[in-house]
């Protein structure tokens, strides 16, 4: 299974209201690294080999909003593709095919709005790293994004026919949309908004998903949901809040699927009374997490 014009999710883009301390946290706390910076961003890498993965602008506003989500196209063909498909399933192309603005990682890309307002870059050419060497305990690269959606099936159906996704599994809370060999690069919860529900972040192996809890929480910033094992996925987890209110995940053993994947329903996916994972060791996300998967939105048009 995979998208024949989406190669990756590649980064994601969100406006904060202190850099400095967004550097602080995702430097020393959560174990990025600096890539690039300008007097107002913040371009952060992991071990692997993209440029970036979190790129943090400077913003008045207290609350986070998500500027956009990064996927990488196959090829520039898959740009003209995108444009559009994307036209046909009634989104909308906010910047035409060109160079990428205002990004360290460069390439050719292009930029849109689905239907509900939701913003996407596409791009294809980027500058590349060469990785670091396995490092326990540090992100390799982000592995999925969840978004939340009002109309779940409208956004799955737009993130198929634009973007060339298809659905690897469905339960009754959550899509999970393929584009690689990972189970999902992206993810569409049911909800009454449009916000960003959370940002995973790929490590090396579980012991490194246990490490930084336990780093996390040294530093003051709880788990708020895990340890844990997902069904769809299979993966590992462990969520948390950051400084300004945004989830982030640890992740690691993500299922690797291809086209003899079996696609399961709702029916399919049911845990025993009082069960949310696999291993049924944590208690559910409580109210703080469950609210803070509400409060970052996207810019808006």
């Amino acid at each position: 299974m995979s998208s024949p014009w989406i190669e990756a999710l590649r980064s994601v883009s969100l406006n904060v209201p202190d850099l400095a301390q967004a550097e602080s946290f995702y430097t020393e706390v959560w174990h990025l690294a600096v890539a690039h910076r300008t007097p107002d961003a913040l371009y952060l890498r992991a071990s692997g080999s993209d440029h970036h993965v979190l790129a943090l602008h400077r913003c008045s506003a207290e609350v986070p909003q998500i500027r956009h989500v990064t996927l990488r196209a196959r090829s520039a063909q898959a740009l003209e593709a995108i444009g559009e498909h994307t036209r046909r399933a009634g989104g909308r192309i906010v910047q035409a095919i060109g160079p990428v603005p205002d990004d360290p990682a460069g390439g050719t890309g292009l930029l849109l709005r689905d239907p509900h307002g939701r913003l996407f870059q596409v791009v294809h050419g980027d500058a590349r790293r060469e990785a670091d060497p396995p490092r326990r305990d540090h992100p390799v690269r982000l592995t999925h994004v969840v978004l939340n959606s009002h109309a779940v099936d409208d956004t799955q159906r737009f993130l198929t026919e634009a973007l060339g996704f298809r659905l690897a599994d469905r339960t009754v809370a959550i899509a999970f949309m393929n584009c690689n060999a990972d189970h999902h690069s992206v993810a569409v919860g049911v909800s009454d908004n449009d916000a960003l529900n959370h940002i995973a972040f790929l490590m090396p192996d579980a012991d490194s998903v246990m490490r930084g809890g336990g780093r996390m929480r040294d530093a003051g910033f709880p788990i708020q949901w895990g340890p844990g094992r997902h069904g769809p996925g299979d993966n590992l987890f462990n969520y948390f809040i950051d400084p300004f209110g945004l989830v982030i995940e640890y992740t690691a053993e993500v299922q690797q699927i291809d086209e003899s994947y079996v696609t399961r329903g709702p029916d399919e996916w049911k845990w025993p009374p009082g069960r949310i994972d696999q291993w049924g060791i944590s208690p559910p996300p409580g109210a703080s997490l469950k609210e803070a998967q509400r409060r970052v939105t996207f810019v808006p048009s």
